[in-house]
């Protein structure tokens, strides 16, 4: 029990480029983990071991270490994913989320909230997890301390708890006032000191420190008894941020600066002291008696995610919940109810690989041996059937065929593509049946361009592409009740199938894409046919009736039927559905909905007319300019369709001094000229 109270598991997250890696690897550093620290303009950091992460200085996949800190002779065992800061790879940060404890967000000191940033921070929210946050490269021109607290309290509406404030910033940032401990931490010829503070910084330290004990004793009544009283000491300013962190009161930040190595070790204490270990958590979601965070209960774990290993086949990436497991064990997947066996147990080190022989509630290891098992799986003791709740995995919005340039290599770049879809459940596999072509569709250009990357490289398959095409769908503006009927006699056993169909629309506004739902009541369609009615319908609604796009919104009930003792089967209810569907379609007013992008353009300011004449143009709508000293940051939404080829005309356009990121928004409906357009060019 003791060694799962000193257990942290935690995500590294942030906006692409605010200092993930290298944050990871200084930590990696000061633990005693490696004993080089890696850049990522380099090419040579820990974490980010794969040839396109090293070649484009990003981050793709996340990546697993883990880390040991002491404090007072406590050895904490730290679990880190750092993960992707591109929109492209959000799947890995939403995956990684699902199954940690606690969070520290790296905010860039001079850029401030950005895009990616506020998806991080409410996928974070969504999970409710307790997070800390790093202002990070307080040594980069522009930082500014001050103005990312007021900015992150005025954009997220939350508690902020200062738990230190720098002494200078940009070239002059030499260090940080511990507000806790009142101590000045400051680095001379890389060399940390800590002293006492000096009439200089007092009335400010003193500032600081009263406004922290306010704000604890404003939020956690048994401190403020004894702040009241005068009684307090550090352990009780310690203990009560934890406290508050855990019940997501307050979220404490600190600033330093990774590439520089001020503040690393701050931040592992404050990860150690203040964020939580798997037994303040619990199971979130889990009312079953049979677990609980202790060895001694039943196991639970959920499979979050898998990788390909060209030596050992699928590594399965779980997260242990409750009790235990060993090599050789048989454990049972409540979610495909099926059995499998693990073979080895490994713990992982990025892409390095350690064997445990047990592995225990908390850890996160990785599974070998595991054969039909996938991401969102929950896997338990023989003779459980509790389930998890499962990983939402976002829609893809962007498509391109691809095809070996060699035809002998046809059928082995489709079981390639088979296994990377397995990895990486935000990229579907398709094929156009009116075209024969093979379509892969992902979350941006870049995703797309490092899947085909991977297939030329590391199996070694020569491919031609397509340009990429945006990925519609389609829905439905009108609920109806529509009949289908498949009926065929051939003078011995015949087909029967006959339904009666409700389609209606979901509203945006909720996170169901498709709900099936069985309504019949009595006999007229018996229980076993359901399923293929199900099929039918999901077979169907794979292809919409306007431009051939799934649909999505929309909820199908099953209302009403008939069945023929001798002549009805599966089959023919399965096409009856499937009949209904594609029938219902039509009645029910179908349109079709394009990709809308959340679009920050970043620009100096003698552009801004240009740029904003030229996202007009593009159908888009300028929700805001934000106007700093010498540029300026357009935040847009624009349509997917209209932004390919976009970097190459706003370089062209602003001499290349301006800069984008985009991120998935929502879907629209797209304009009927577009869609004549399309239909016409098909």
């Amino acid at each position: 029990m003791n060694n799962i109270l000193y257990l942290r598991n935690i995500g590294i997250i942030a906006h692409v480029d605010a200092g993930k890696t290298t944050t990871t690897e200084r930590i990696l550093f000061y633990s005693g983990v490696s004993h080089k620290i890696g850049e990522v303009h380099h090419g040579n950091t820990v974490t980010d071991w794969m040839k396109q992460e090293q070649e484009r200085g990003i981050t793709i996949t996340s990546a697993s270490v883990t880390i040991y800190w002491k404090i007072n002779d406590i050895q904490y065992i730290i679990n880190i994913i750092d993960t992707p800061g591109h929109v492209d790879f959000t799947i890995e940060v939403e995956r990684s989320l699902r199954v940690l404890d606690g969070a520290v967000i790296i905010v860039c000191a001079s850029s401030g909230i950005q895009p990616q940033t506020e998806t991080v921070w409410l996928q974070s929210q969504k999970y409710k997890i307790p997070k800390i946050l790093f202002v990070n490269k307080m040594d980069r021109i522009g930082a500014n301390y001050k103005n990312c607290i007021d900015n992150i309290k005025k954009k997220f509406n939350c508690v902020l708890a200062p738990l230190n404030f720098n002494i200078g910033s940009e070239n002059n940032f030499l260090g940080f006032i511990d507000i806790i401990e009142m101590k000045i931490n400051i680095w001379k010829n890389n060399i940390l000191y800590i002293e006492n503070i000096n009439n200089e910084y007092l009335k400010i330290a003193n500032f600081y420190r009263n406004y922290l004990l306010e704000l604890l004793s404003n939020n956690d009544e048994e401190f403020l008894i004894k702040y009241i009283n005068n009684e307090f000491n550090l352990l009780d300013i310690k203990k009560s941020i934890r406290n508050l962190v855990i019940n997501n009161k307050i979220i404490p930040i600190m600033c330093g600066s990774s590439l520089k190595n001020k503040g690393i070790e701050y931040l592992l204490n404050s990860i150690c002291n203040f964020l939580p270990s798997p037994i303040d958590i619990g199971i979130k979601g889990c009312n079953n008696l049979n677990f609980n965070v202790s060895i001694n209960k039943k196991f639970l774990s959920l499979l979050f995610k898998i990788h390909n290993d060209p030596f050992l086949g699928s590594l399965s990436f779980i997260r242990i919940y409750s009790g235990s497991i060993k090599s050789g064990d048989i454990i049972y997947n409540s979610t495909k109810k099926i059995k499998e066996k693990i073979f080895r147990i490994i713990r992982m080190f990025a892409n390095s690989k350690k064997d445990i022989n047990k592995a225990n509630c908390g850890d996160i290891v990785v599974l070998i041996g595991l054969k039909e098992s996938t991401t969102g799986d929950t896997l338990c003791s023989l003779n459980e059937n509790f389930q998890l709740e499962k990983i939402n995995i976002p829609i893809p919005v962007i498509s391109i065929s691809i095809e070996p340039i060699f035809k002998n290599d046809q059928e082995k770049l489709l079981n390639i593509i088979q296994k990377i879809c397995k990895e990486d459940p935000s990229l579907i596999l398709n094929n156009n049946n009116l075209t024969g072509e093979t379509l892969i569709s992902g979350m941006g250009e870049l995703h797309l361009e490092i899947i085909v990357d991977r297939i030329n490289r590391d199996y070694n398959i020569k491919t031609k592409i397509s340009k990429p095409q945006v990925s519609y769908k389609e829905s439905i503006k009108k609920t109806i009740i529509q009949e289908g009927k498949y009926i065929k006699q051939s003078g011995g056993k015949g087909q029967y199938g006959h339904v009666f169909l409700k389609l209606e629309p979901i509203s945006f506004d909720k996170e169901e894409n498709f709900i099936f739902k069985s309504e019949i009541i009595g006999g007229s369609i018996p229980k076993e046919y359901i399923p293929s009615i199900e099929k039918g319908v999901i077979q169907q609604l794979n292809q919409g009736v306007i431009l051939g796009y799934p649909v999505i919104k929309i909820k199908i009930s099953v209302l009403d039927g008939s069945y023929h003792s001798v002549d009805s089967s599966e089959y023919a209810f399965k096409a009856a559905s499937s009949i209904a569907i594609k029938e219902g379609l039509i009645k029910a007013n179908s349109y079709v909905l394009e990709p809308i992008m959340k679009v920050e353009v970043n620009l100096p300011s003698e552009y801004l007319g240009i740029v904003v004449a030229d996202i007009n143009k593009k159908r888009g709508i300028i929700n805001n300019v934000i106007d700093y000293n010498n540029f300026k940051v357009i935040n847009s939404f624009l349509p997917l369709r209209e932004l390919f080829g976009y970097s190459t005309e706003l370089r062209s356009n602003t001499k290349g001094r301006a800069s984008y990121n985009m991120e998935f928004h929502n879907y629209n409906e797209l304009p009927n000229y577009i869609v004549e357009k399309i239909i016409k060019n098909n």
